[in-house]
């Protein structure tokens, strides 16, 4: 086995790539790559993405990007003792949580993060921040529901659809901002997270 991943490791979909691999116990080389650490535009680079994007996992000859798919591929060669949820409909039904993170909570949750987290103090968007967390508050009471019926997104136990908007949900709970809904599992649910020994390493560099 010989895994490299890419990426910087302040970037959340660079997290969910580092983060399974720990949680999976994999032996692999991490390169900081993307903004300050330059080499999205070298030759190198261009021969394992051309998108010039990351996260990538080279896994011997096989070079994957788009970090749900490296997730579920992780998942499936390496966490079958583990991670790796065999039945199909149980599986899907799981999986279908990665994909509804970045179709439905991301580009509000983006907004957020990125006024709060990235943008200098100076020149935040408050009234965007602010639309964009009412409107997250009640994307996120969808996932609120499924986590008053069970412990995990992903079913009775942890996998790989609860990570993405675990790492999400990790900042969004730190946030000094008003909020109007309780999500009381959705809170149970991230400290049952925080709990894990390679998440909050992985998930609070910034």
């Amino acid at each position: 086995m010989s895994i490299t991943i890419w990426g910087r490791p302040n970037s959340l979909n660079v997290h969910k790539v580092l983060w399974l691999a720990a949680e999976l116990e994999l032996e692999f080389k991490h390169i900081p790559a993307g903004q300050h650490y330059g080499l999205l535009d070298t030759e190198e680079f261009y021969q394992v993405n051309p998108n010039r994007l990351v996260p990538v996992l080279q896994d011997g000859d096989t070079v994957i990007w788009e970090s749900n798919t490296i997730l579920r591929y992780l998942a499936e060669v390496y966490g079958k003792d583990t991670l790796w949820i065999t039945d199909p409909k149980a599986r899907f039904a799981a999986e279908k949580w990665i994909d509804w993170y970045t179709t439905t909570v991301l580009p509000s949750f983006g907004v957020v993060f990125f006024n709060l987290i990235r943008q200098p103090e100076d020149k935040r968007d408050l009234d965007a921040v602010k639309n964009a967390a009412e409107k997250l508050e009640k994307i996120l009471d969808v996932a609120e529901l499924e986590l008053s019926k069970q412990p995990y997104l992903s079913g009775q136990d942890f996998s790989i659809g609860d990570i993405p908007l675990a790492l999400a949900l990790n900042h969004w709970f730190n946030l000094d901002i008003e909020r109007h809904h309780q999500h009381t599992y959705l809170q149970a649910w991230i400290e049952r997270i925080r709990q894990r020994p390679h998440f909050l390493k992985i998930a609070n560099v910034l």
